[in-house]
């Protein structure tokens, strides 16, 4: 089905009202950098954590998970702990009250919080920045290659005869459309512009789940997939047949069966154990770090306070997985029974052409919203996807700024500039990266190389200095600086390295070496120079109250107040982590269960929701508190 003159209206108000909406609210971000970065810290929770959610529904994200439930079946709710999705219940639980406390405007400034402003400290202020910058174009360029996918699948107008330059060359016209109201309008226009973007794909999530549930039946699923693919539970394989059903399928949906195979193939993912267990040991380490200096990490410090901050976290996975799942299973089951004929043309014309073709995972998303949404309401799904793109990368260009800005500019070239000039240089900066990002992009071709380094590379060689820093108070800015280094050091090369074969090295699996080289370096960095000055981490420790290694801290600290506390809540603050991700795995897979009309499992799922729901609200809820322990 071709775009309708209605379809386009829809498309081209919405772009209209966006940045309207964003230029409108720009005043309010112009005055400070407090308030271009973290909207003045005057936004409820409530409204920072629709933002947040809507800044996680990524167009990128969707079609990855959407060709992940396809291959997978109900496992793959457990794949996204590559990210970790679960870093969102360890800062409701603790980590985003810690965060708060401090009062600061961005991670990097944080850091010089922990470490002070020693040579050692400095050196860990730029790496964390250098990180921040690196995950900003990554993330930048995540977005760009899938919303130049889905741009061209549907403009009317080809401006190239390459498929792939046709799709980066309107990831470019959208990105350039975006970089408009995002850089004008700060924390303030970003938040706004989120939220009517969170309730137009919640129109649109509701939309395709309908279609697909009216269109699909149970039994037309299980024909179309393998035995265990409706399991949740999982061996030490992976159990899922498709050979079996690639030879038994109508030719029509072979393809499918086939593309599944070669997915799997790639990934590696066939010993589903083995990867659970290394998915899971890097899962909670990097939750543990607390959230990397991105967006994530900008609303938490924009909250009013620190009880705030850990709602924010909470209600992040109220309002985004069950509407997001509903989606995402929608389009899995009409790929599943539908998508079939399509990709069977496409492979006898590769074929044709003497080529290899398997099913582009990448594409499911597209293809639904062309065969399955009516006119009017493609309109509005496209709005819908053109927002989950818009929304995680005006979040994502507003951090750049805030460290370029705020963490070098200000911090050790002018101290004296006038917050006019200031504001006015984030817009520089925020184009810049705009620019970068979409360069980077442009070298993309696949959605998850771009996945897989984020999440295994990047953030396995942030993971280990920042999960010290929390917790053992000898660590000192130089072993943060040199673990910090290795790792960035690392991640990049990974980027660039192909052994003799052309294989590039599998990130999951290196991580347990990367994390035992980065704490090595952190630790000896650390001991073979001058701790951090007693007086800074007697500050930290007064503000942030962590637990872990803090006792000659707290020695410290009794000197001048004889009464100060530890801080005793670990085993609380765990339990609600552990109850937080069962909660988490829960609301997400209740939403598939629903979608595939198994319902037993749907209620048990909710019904496990629901008590995990009451326990929390006695150990998390009414448990929180914005400063630490009365002393």
């Amino acid at each position: 089905m071709n775009l309708q003159p209605i379809d386009l209206a829809i498309v081209g108000g919405y772009i209209l009202l966006t940045i309207g909406l964003g230029f409108w609210v720009a005043k309010l971000s112009s005055g400070s950098l407090q308030s271009y970065f973290l909207a003045g810290n005057k936004l409820p929770w409530w409204v920072l954590g629709l933002s947040n959610a809507s800044g996680m529904f990524d167009v990128a994200g969707t079609m990855w998970m959407v060709g992940l439930l396809v291959v997978y079946g109900l496992k793959s709710v457990f794949i996204p702990w590559l990210w970790p999705v679960f870093n969102q219940i360890f800062l409701m639980a603790f980590l985003a009250i810690w965060l708060r406390r401090s009062g600061k405007l961005t991670g990097a400034e944080w850091i010089s919080f922990r470490f002070g402003e020693d040579a050692g400290a400095r050196a860990s202020h730029l790496i964390n920045v250098v990180f921040a910058l690196i995950n900003v174009v990554g993330m930048l360029a995540f977005g760009f290659l899938g919303i130049g996918k889905l741009a061209a699948e549907f403009s009317p107008w080809q401006l190239a005869a390459d498929p792939l330059l046709n799709d980066k060359l309107y990831g470019l016209i959208v990105v350039a459309l975006t970089t408009v109201y995002s850089v004008k309008g700060g924390m303030y226009s970003v938040v706004m512009t989120e939220i009517l973007q969170f309730f137009i794909k919640l129109v649109v999530c509701i939309a395709i789940a309908w279609i697909a549930v009216t269109l699909v039946t149970p039994e037309m699923i299980r024909a179309a997939v393998p035995t265990g693919w409706h399991d949740i539970l999982f061996g030490w394989k992976l159990n899922l047949d498709w050979a079996s059903v690639a030879q038994a399928a109508k030719p029509e949906n072979k393809v499918v069966a086939t593309t599944a195979i070669s997915v799997i193939a790639v990934e590696g993912h066939s010993a589903f154990g083995i990867f659970f267990i290394l998915m899971t040991f890097q899962g909670v380490f990097k939750a543990m770090a607390g959230p990397a200096p991105n967006y994530d990490m900008q609303r938490l410090l924009s909250a009013k306070s620190p009880t705030e901050a850990a709602k924010i976290a909470g209600f992040v996975n109220v309002v985004l997985l069950f509407p997001r799942y509903l989606m995402i299973a929608g389009m899995a089951i009409l790929a599943l029974c539908f998508i079939g004929p399509q990709w069977t043309h496409l492979e006898a014309a590769a074929v044709a052409s003497g080529q290899a073709y398997t099913g582009d995972i990448d594409s499911i998303l597209p293809w639904v919203i062309r065969n399955y949404m009516p006119t009017g309401l493609m309109g509005l799904a496209l709005a819908g996807m053109l927002s989950a793109f818009m929304a995680t990368y005006s979040a994502s260009l507003n951090a750049a700024p805030a460290y370029v800005v705020n963490d070098i500019y200000k911090k050790y070239l002018r101290p004296d500039a006038s917050e006019k000039t200031l504001v006015h240089l984030s817009y520089a900066t925020s184009l810049t990266f705009a620019v970068l990002g979409a360069f980077i992009g442009w070298q993309l071709t696949s959605i998850n190389d771009i996945v897989g380094w984020i999440t295994t590379g990047l953030y396995g060689g942030y993971t280990v200095a920042n999960v010290i820093k929390w917790y053992w108070w000898r660590l000192n800015g130089t072993g943060y600086a040199a673990s910090m280094a290795l790792g960035v050091a690392v991640a990049m090369w990974m980027v660039i390295y192909k052994d003799a074969d052309g294989h590039a090295i599998d990130a999951l699996a290196a991580f347990p070496w990367l994390f035992a080289a980065c704490a090595l370096v952190a630790v000896a960095g650390s001991y073979l120079t001058r701790p951090t000055d007693m007086a800074t981490l007697k500050l930290f420790y007064k503000k942030t109250r962590p637990w872990g290694v803090w006792g000659p801290v707290l020695h410290a600290l009794r000197t001048d107040e004889p009464n100060a506390q530890p801080n005793r809540d670990f085993w609380r603050d765990m339990f609600n982590a552990l109850v937080g991700v069962l909660w988490q795995t829960a609301i997400t897979a209740s939403a598939i269960f629903l979608m595939i009309r198994e319902m037993e499992k749907f209620w048990l799922a909710l019904g496990l929701v629901a008590l995990c729901s009451v326990i929390m609200k006695f150990t998390w809820w009414d448990r929180m508190r914005d400063e630490p322990e009365p002393i």
